[in-house]
């Protein structure tokens, strides 16, 4: 039997299907296309989206022999958008999550409630990523376009054009800022104080659990049989930490792309001012009965990709950028890189932070400034570290790291000097994918639970990074002297020009 996993992704989506102890059969990839409107907001068409997923299947469908016995959808979380509940045709595009357009709206949100009473509820601090914000701006712009309408993450939609229901799951619902994660369900109250619909969102469900099957003679004709399970697999992130085995509490697992996710287990429990105060969000996991808790830093390969782009005539190939971090002699370059390019993340949650290099030198050079921002990087890495740590209560010195930033071995050796951990990389390319098709495995009833489900994934080859401690000892200083010393009158001084 194959499992079907897709994902769409910030900058691509994709369709595989893979045997039953995770090793490829066939992999198809189609960009994610971003527009703009005038204002310069970013969003996506849902007919892009849904079109690329076709493309997708009737690429790698011809390559499976074996019958697919489940289809698990995973994506980026806070991106969403309205379908009518009774046509099923989009309302709007798709808003991305990293779109700012809400940043009003989530100001608003702010006022209306203690943020200590309303983190317990739903693990998270305000921000315009979450659908709550943005629903509120949608209603602004148009009073009627709620009325009959149904509001999914780029998961649920897809799932909804191959089932024809309309569900999600527990750790993307978690992502909307009106659903509550001890209690799996959504805050009718809340959603009711901002004059919303009851029926706005869609049922919420453990991942894994069946919402629907395939239906419609389209499919057929890509190759998807009618009578296939059909789960939303969930957030990215997490079914990627599934995929790794990164899923028991200790566990830590480190998502490296355009952004970066830190990313641990804890059992479900209250939570309390001791988790507020970390900085940290929490939702609910795609694991049974468990929460995840997060940090981000959302220009962390999109740095990369910003010198890529700004420091030659050219876009510079990946080949360029391996070349030029050879050249770098080894330990702290000494220049300080604030990875704010499009704000920060948790723990110090900020969309006014802007990006910054401090103590620059005219013999400074490209390959510089490229190391800078990947100790810079590192930084923020080990700011999240720590913030876990103390609210866990114990330390964590080993992470498991997947994503395209791991490629970089340079960088990689960075991360584990400046945070002092022990890093393992599995040869896994598309974690995230994988988790998709492993959540369909439990769907299907392939695997029993998410524990049998990791255990039966496969690795050929695992790479390990130790820490250097003498350069360790040099990036602390720098760390907690300069990178931590400077952060907040920077911080500061940006929030003076709102």
């Amino acid at each position: 039997m194959a499992l079907l996993g897709i994902d769409i992704g910030t900058t691509h989506c994709k369709a595989g299907v893979f045997k039953d102890n995770g090793s490829v059969i066939q992999i198809a990839v189609r960009p994610t296309i971003a527009h703009y409107t005038k204002q310069g907001e970013p969003y996506y068409l849902p007919d892009d989206i849904w079109g690329n997923i076709t493309s997708c299947l009737k690429e790698i469908m011809p390559c499976c022999d074996e019958k697919v016995s489940a289809i698990g959808i995973t994506s980026m979380a806070e991106t969403g958008l309205l379908v009518d509940r009774q046509t099923g045709k989009p309302r709007t595009h798709f808003i991305p999550w990293f779109s700012r357009c809400a940043e009003a709206e989530a100001e608003e949100i702010s006022n209306e409630d203690n943020p200590l009473h309303r983190f317990q509820k739903t693990g998270l601090h305000n921000s315009y990523k979450y659908g709550l914000a943005k629903i509120i701006r949608l209603k602004k712009q148009q009073a009627d376009i709620l009325d009959g309408a149904v509001w999914l993450s780029a998961s649920d939609f897809i799932a909804f054009m191959l089932t024809g229901n309309f569900a999600t799951d527990y750790s993307l619902a978690a992502r909307t800022y009106a659903f509550q994660i001890d209690q799996h369900a959504w805050d009718q109250d809340w959603i009711r104080h901002f004059n919303l619909p009851n029926q706005l969102f869609p049922e919420a469900l453990q991942s894994g659990t069946k919402m629907g099957v395939t239906l419609s003679t389209e499919l057929e004709e890509l190759g998807i049989s009618r009578g296939i399970p059909v789960t939303v697999a969930g957030h990215d992130h997490l079914v990627a930490a599934l995929a790794v085995g990164a899923i028991t509490p200790g566990n830590v697992f480190d998502s490296i792309g355009t952004a970066e996710t830190l990313i641990g287990a804890i059992e479900k429990k209250q939570l309390t001012e001791l988790e507020f105060a970390s900085g940290i969000t929490f939702g609910c996991h795609v694991v049974k009965d468990r929460f995840f808790w997060m940090g981000g830093i959302s220009a962390s390969g999109g740095s990369v990709e910003w010198f890529r782009e700004q420091f030659s005539d050219q876009k510079m190939s990946y080949d360029e950028i391996m070349s030029l971090s050879a050249k770098v002699i080894e330990g702290p370059s000494g220049i300080l890189y604030y990875p704010y390019l499009s704000g920060s993340g948790s723990p110090q949650p900020d969309p006014f932070a802007r990006a910054a290099f401090i103590g620059l030198k005219t013999s400074h050079k490209r390959e510089d400034l490229l190391k800078a921002m990947m100790e810079g990087t590192a930084y923020e890495l080990e700011s999240i570290r720590r913030a876990a740590e103390r609210m866990a209560g114990h330390r964590i010195n080993q992470m498991i790291s997947v994503g395209g930033g791991t490629k970089n071995h340079y960088w990689m050796q960075i991360k584990s000097d400046i945070t002092n951990c022990h890093l393992t990389i599995p040869e896994l390319n598309e974690a995230t994918l994988l988790g998709a098709a492993i959540t369909a495995g439990i769907c299907s009833g392939i695997y029993k639970n998410e524990e049998e489900a990791a255990k039966a994934i496969q690795y050929t080859n695992l790479k390990e990074i130790t820490p250097n401690q003498q350069y360790h000892y040099e990036y602390k200083r720098l760390y907690e002297e300069g990178y931590m010393g400077l952060q907040l009158h920077l911080r500061n001084f940006y929030q003076s020009f709102r």
